[in-house]
């Protein structure tokens, strides 16, 4: 496992501080706000931490209320709701300063064997001889706002590629649809289901929000254009290992009432769907610079 991974998987780990009650890190990656991945991903590890083992979560729905902070650590408070035959329910709040910033509902089923069937995967190029994100913010950074430039260049531990990329700081105007590849730099140690699941949910925020523009041709280097997660829910359909290339298949149904409506898919190389994401963002153009 790389530093870089490490780290990420130390970071979205929580600490127990008291019963039910966990305390995670914060991280800048330079979006003037706490990623809505982050939370989600911690929210998620501390919800696991008071389920029995053997139970694998299928299902979150997370709603985000307030803008996280990158400098506070941030306090998630678990209500164990009910834990059933077959499946478990974990309701988290979080919070800095004392005021509730996400909240999120998950649901946790034992193992099973039933009926099993999926979409097919898209036929779309791989990811050999795609530039990489970080590539492609490197050839504009002298004009990406210095507060944000280093956190935006720096080395990362999840790889994306872009299949069809956008013009950052030019964009046409293009359907809403967008594929990218992506895969951690090096294997998570170990094989705790929680962890991999995580490291998912982190990754599912990078870009969706971004897919609600692309009919309009705005991006989030646009001056004045701002973009935050409302909501966001994961369907975790099937395991799931981040070492290998992983299709992440996203596309925006309805943008209106200055929300955007995005949807996504994740499938491992051989086509095998592994979750399903669907989420609505906030996209407007500020008042100041309207």
């Amino acid at each position: 496992m790389s530093d870089l991974l490490k780290k990420l998987v130390e970071i979205l780990d929580v600490e127990e501080i008291e019963a039910n009650t966990f305390r995670g890190l914060s991280q800048d990656l330079g979006f003037r706000q706490l990623f809505g991945g982050h939370v989600l991903a911690q929210s998620l590890m501390a919800a696991y931490k008071t389920v029995e083992s053997g139970r694998f979560c299928h299902s979150l729905h997370g709603y985000f209320m307030r803008l996280g902070k990158t400098d506070q650590p941030i306090f998630y408070e678990v209500d164990p709701i009910r834990s059933g035959h077959s499946f478990t329910t974990r309701r988290v709040v979080a919070k800095q300063g004392g005021v509730a910033i996400f909240t999120m509902i998950a649901s946790f089923q034992r193992d099973e064997t039933g009926y099993s069937h999926q979409v097919k995967m898209p036929d779309v190029p791989g990811p050999e001889g795609l530039k990489s994100e970080l590539e492609r913010i490197r050839e504009i950074q002298a004009k990406i706002p210095p507060a944000m430039r280093e956190n935006l260049t720096a080395e990362r531990p999840i790889e994306i590629r872009v299949v069809d990329p956008v013009d950052y700081l030019q964009p046409d105007p293009k359907p809403a649809i967008k594929y990218s590849w992506f895969r951690t730099k090096g294997k998570i140690a170990g094989d705790d289901p929680a962890i991999q699941q995580a490291v998912l949910a982190y990754a599912s925020d990078f870009g969706l929000a971004s897919t609600a523009g692309l009919p309009h041709g705005v991006t989030f280097f646009k001056p004045g254009i701002q973009v935050a997660s409302l909501d966001h829910s994961i369907w975790f359909h099937r395991p799931v290992r981040l070492d290998g290339w992983m299709l992440y298949a996203k596309d925006s149904p309805s943008a209106a009432g200055a929300r955007g409506f995005n949807r996504g898919q994740v499938f491992t190389r051989d086509g095998t769907l592994v979750a399903t994401v669907a989420q609505e963002s906030l996209i407007r153009q500020s008042s100041r610079d309207s």
